[in-house]
């Protein structure tokens, strides 16, 4: 299993390949479509993320100490981006994702290349991921 080091490594490397902003909404918009998505049951309002500019469902499961992470959005755009943060988070124990530092999202470019409500919507992703994180580390992890 990669660290988080590892895998915001190999997603800045890939971002990497390409010097012109189109590729990389190209590459974004691809990783939107491969995402492996939510299960129908979890797209409901208790799901929703507010403060995002689309609708994003993202749901969180603990599963052998793990944080895993599935999520669907009606917008292609913002579906890459979540795959990102999905790339990045899910399979982490509660307390990697909480202490995790996002600085590769700015590495990368994403947050300056994306309108305000885009951005608010990224920043909504990740607190909402560091937010069951902290659930799952209270609720599991605090008593042993």
């Amino acid at each position: 299993m990669e660290t988080y080091t590892e895998r915001t490594l190999t997603i800045i490397n890939e971002f990497g390949l390409f010097t012109d902003w189109m590729d990389k909404y190209n590459f974004i918009i691809e990783m939107g479509k491969t995402m492996p998505l939510i299960d129908a049951k979890y797209k409901t309002d208790t799901y929703l993320i507010s403060g995002c500019q689309s609708q994003v469902w993202l749901f969180a499961e603990y599963t052998g100490g793990k944080v895993c992470f599935s999520a669907d959005s009606d917008a292609i755009i913002t579906k890459g981006i979540v795959n990102i943060l999905i790339r990045a988070l899910s399979g982490l124990t509660a307390s990697e994702i909480i202490e995790a530092d996002m600085a590769f999202i700015d590495r990368i470019g994403l947050r300056e290349h994306l309108s305000p409500t885009r951005s608010n919507g990224l920043n909504s992703m990740i607190k909402q991921m560091k937010l069951y994180a902290l659930v799952f580390k209270t609720k599991y992890e605090t008593n042993k």
